[in-house]
């Protein structure tokens, strides 16, 4: 499952190499679903931007993160339904999204819905490049009194680079984008865009920048998160 993990972000593409492409028809929104107990079922939206009819395959994943190392396992506590479906040009399809096990959430549970648009073999053709979609959707259920997520931050020296260490006590997850180290105004690194998730009760790390320009003391941190923009002053690990 680390291979697929590998391919997956907010999406992903693989191409086949050749001089000309089909330009990528399939869409999803929102791009993640947060439903608080009792709510059980959410709906992601499949749009179909091509005049052509084209087939998708969804899947469900179980998503956990251990010691830094996110992954992907297969599940039945959560479905998808349809699990796949031939969507019509320029159409809007349902996917709805239950939790079907009986058992309460307590905290917070993390999965990933998987959308694939499936290549069409009868379109292939020579001199041409089959563009293959995926999504990967976060879904998460909580409990009403899940609490906050409680990142502690680190900065650890790790072959030549600077990793961004975070530790979540909290249930609840936390998003991190636009991530900039600095120390005594100099930038040591940046990361644009998305970096990643640290779950509840999870912790992860993140390459961010080199350890070249690294004195000690402590390392500012600047970023955003799903509360906003965040500011940590974090101390500096290892040699």
């Amino acid at each position: 499952m680390r291979s697929m993990l590998k391919c997956i972000g907010a999406m992903s593409f693989c191409l086949l190499f050749s001089a000309m492409a089909h330009a990528a028809s399939l869409r999803v929104s929102p791009t993640n679903l947060d439903m608080v107990a009792p709510g059980s079922a959410g709906v992601l939206t499949l749009t179909n931007e091509a005049k052509r009819p084209i087939n998708v395959q969804i899947r469900v994943f179980r998503w956990t993160q251990t010691n830094g190392v996110e992954r992907l396992e297969p599940t039945n506590d959560v479905v998808v339904s349809p699990p796949s479906t031939k969507l019509s040009g320029g159409k809007d399809y349902a996917i709805r999204v239950v939790r079907v096990t009986k058992k309460p959430v307590a905290t917070e549970e993390s999965y990933r819905v998987v959308v694939d648009e499936l290549p069409d073999p009868t379109r292939k053709q020579a001199g041409t490049v089959t563009l293959v979609v995926r999504y990967s959707i976060p879904v998460f259920f909580r409990g009403e009194d899940a609490s906050p997520p409680n990142v502690a931050w680190g900065i650890a020296r790790s072959k030549g680079a600077l990793v961004l260490t975070a530790r979540n006590t909290g249930d609840r997850r936390l998003r991190l984008a636009e991530v900039q180290l600095s120390q005594g105004g100099q930038v040591l690194g940046t990361r644009e865009g998305l970096v990643g998730y640290v779950l509840g009760g999870a912790s992860m790390q993140w390459p961010i920048g080199t350890r070249k320009s690294v004195s000690s003391g402590r390392v500012g941190l600047k970023a955003l998160s799903d509360a906003g923009p965040l500011n940590a002053d974090v101390a500096i690990s290892g040699r």
